[in-house]
C-alpha cells in the first residue's frame, strides 16, 4: 500500500508541475475516422488536397472540388481536422498564445483544446459549435504547429 501511495504522491506531483505548461493532445485519428470539413461526413483517404503544410481528407471527390475552389471558405474545418489526424498540434492558448493550463480544456468537434485561462475557456463554452470553429481553428497561429514529423 506504501507503494501505491508513494507513486500516486509522485503521479500527483508531476501532474502539478506539467499543469502550468500542459499541451493538449490526443491519439490521432485515421484520416478514415476524421470528418470531411465540406459535408460533416466520414472520409475518404483516397480523397485529400495538401493545405498549410499537410492534407485535408475528404468524403467524395465533390467536396474536395469545392474545397480545391475555395479552401478559405472551409479552412477552420480544415484546420479542426488537422489537429484531430494529429498533423497540428496544440503548443498554446488560441487566443493568446500563453501556456495552456490543466482544467481548461474543451472539446470542439473531434479536438480537445485547452486554455490559458477560464476567461479564454469560457468564450468558447458561450458559442455555438460553428462559432467554436471558427473562433479556435479560424485563425491558428498563435495555438497551433505542425506536428514533428
Amino acid at each position: 500500500m506504501k507503494t501505491f501511495s508513494r507513486v500516486a504522491a509522485l503521479f500527483a506531483l508531476c501532474a502539478f508541475v506539467a499543469g502550468s505548461a500542459a499541451v493538449v493532445s490526443a491519439a490521432p485519428k485515421e484520416p478514415k475516422d476524421a470528418k470531411c470539413p465540406v459535408s460533416g461526413k466520414a472520409c475518404n483517404p483516397e480523397k485529400h488536397a495538401s493545405f498549410a503544410g499537410g492534407k485535408v481528407y475528404f468524403c467524395c471527390g465533390q467536396c474536395q472540388s469545392a474545397f480545391t475552389g475555395d479552401s478559405a471558405k472551409f479552412s477552420a474545418k480544415a484546420h479542426q481536422q488537422m489537429v484531430s489526424t494529429g498533423q497540428l498540434v496544440q503548443k498554446g492558448c488560441p487566443f493568446s498564445g500563453g501556456a495552456v493550463k490543466a482544467g481548461t480544456e474543451v472539446s470542439i468537434g473531434d479536438a480537445s483544446v485547452g486554455f490559458c485561462c477560464n476567461n479564454c475557456k469560457g468564450k468558447v463554452e458561450k458559442a455555438s459549435p460553428d462559432e467554436q470553429v471558427t473562433l479556435v481553428f479560424g485563425n491558428i497561429e498563435k495555438g497551433f504547429a505542425p506536428a514533428a514529423k
